[in-house]
């Protein structure tokens, strides 16, 4: 089969399309026929070893998943004899946070992993966009901060994967919400339904005078420090990015009242829960996928150099070839 490889960190010229043996499913498992796949920051930081906890917990001198890629959409080719949750020709949606490899033509994965059955009306790029931002936004908005109706709720980076999803979501749970985000995507965030937003190009958020209930920095740009002024007296800051200055925050907020700052391992809590309530939301036309560009497998490299630009407007999608 044709995947993507990667065999040392660095940049997209990295990754190399070759032909590999394709998976055989285990009793357990099912064999995945990759239709789509997401091209994530996060991504382009296992590609590049950066932050340095990339290597310490994927291989500290090389790659040790050599296939990248976590969230997909496709179909079940073949499941393994003790599989009953699904059956061979069932269209899924789902992602491989631990096992990775959805940059390739087939994926092996337990049947209990996160994955459910894509529902029809949702494409198969669609499905892969949605499981990428979605799966985050959630779970820092309603498992983290526990957003509320009529919580004051602002969106920084939010015409990126995460931080579109979070105003649609933020929206849903009834919060009044203000997107951040450059002159060109303001209409775009306005659509999403963000009440107000703020173009970061002319103003400052944490200088203006308004407070916030949630603060949620989707790219990591602003540290707790710098938007601790704009937070209401028990407000929560919430960051995507895990750097050493979030971990301090967190543990230096973590005892007693007041202006907390909050970090989780979004990508490592997803289950079938979350994505069947997302996969709901969007067959109710309440939560749409924003996808930026779309590329073959071939030019999953082009891809990844398109993402570390910082300049993406929601998902960019790989269609993989010969699915």
């Amino acid at each position: 089969m044709k995947a993507i490889v990667s065999t040392r960190y660095g940049s997209p010229d990295v990754l190399q399309l070759q032909q590999v043996a394709q998976p055989t499913p285990k009793d357990n498992e099912v064999l995945i026929r990759v239709r789509a796949a997401s091209v994530t920051p996060s991504d382009c930081a296992m590609r590049k070893g950066d932050p340095f906890i990339v290597k310490l917990i994927y291989g500290l001198n090389k790659p040790r998943l050599t296939i990248g890629g976590v969230e997909f959409a496709g179909d079940i080719a073949a499941v393994g004899k003790d599989v009953t949750t699904f059956k061979a020709g069932d269209a899924v949606m789902g992602m491989s946070p631990d096992h990775f490899g959805a940059y390739a033509e087939y994926l092996c994965l337990p049947e209990a992993k996160a994955m459910i059955a894509k529902p029809v009306g949702i494409s198969y790029e669609d499905a892969a966009a949605i499981v990428d931002g979605a799966t985050t936004a959630l779970t820092f908005l309603r498992d983290v901060a526990k957003v509320q109706r009529g919580q004051t709720v602002l969106i920084n980076g939010a015409s990126g994967a995460v931080g579109a999803a979070a105003v649609q979501l933020a929206r849903h749970f009834g919060a009044v919400v203000t997107g951040v985000c450059s002159t060109r995507n303001l209409e775009m965030v306005k659509k999403l339904g963000a009440d107000h937003v703020i173009d970061y190009t002319q103003d400052d958020f944490t200088q203006g005078g308004q407070t916030y209930d949630v603060i949620f920095d989707a790219v990591g740009k602003r540290s707790f420090r710098e938007c601790k002024r704009a937070l209401t007296k028990n407000g929560v800051y919430m960051t995507t990015v895990p750097t050493l200055a979030i971990v301090f925050a967190v543990l230096r907020t973590m005892v007693g009242g007041g202006r907390k700052a909050k970090f989780a391992t979004a990508g490592l809590m997803q289950n079938k829960a979350n994505l069947s309530f997302l996969a709901g939301l969007s067959e109710a036309d309440a939560l749409k996928a924003v996808i930026d560009r779309c590329y073959p497998l071939e030019a999953t490299a082009e891809a990844h150099r398109y993402v570390d630009t910082g300049r993406k407007r929601g998902n960019v999608v790989i269609q993989v070839a010969g699915a």
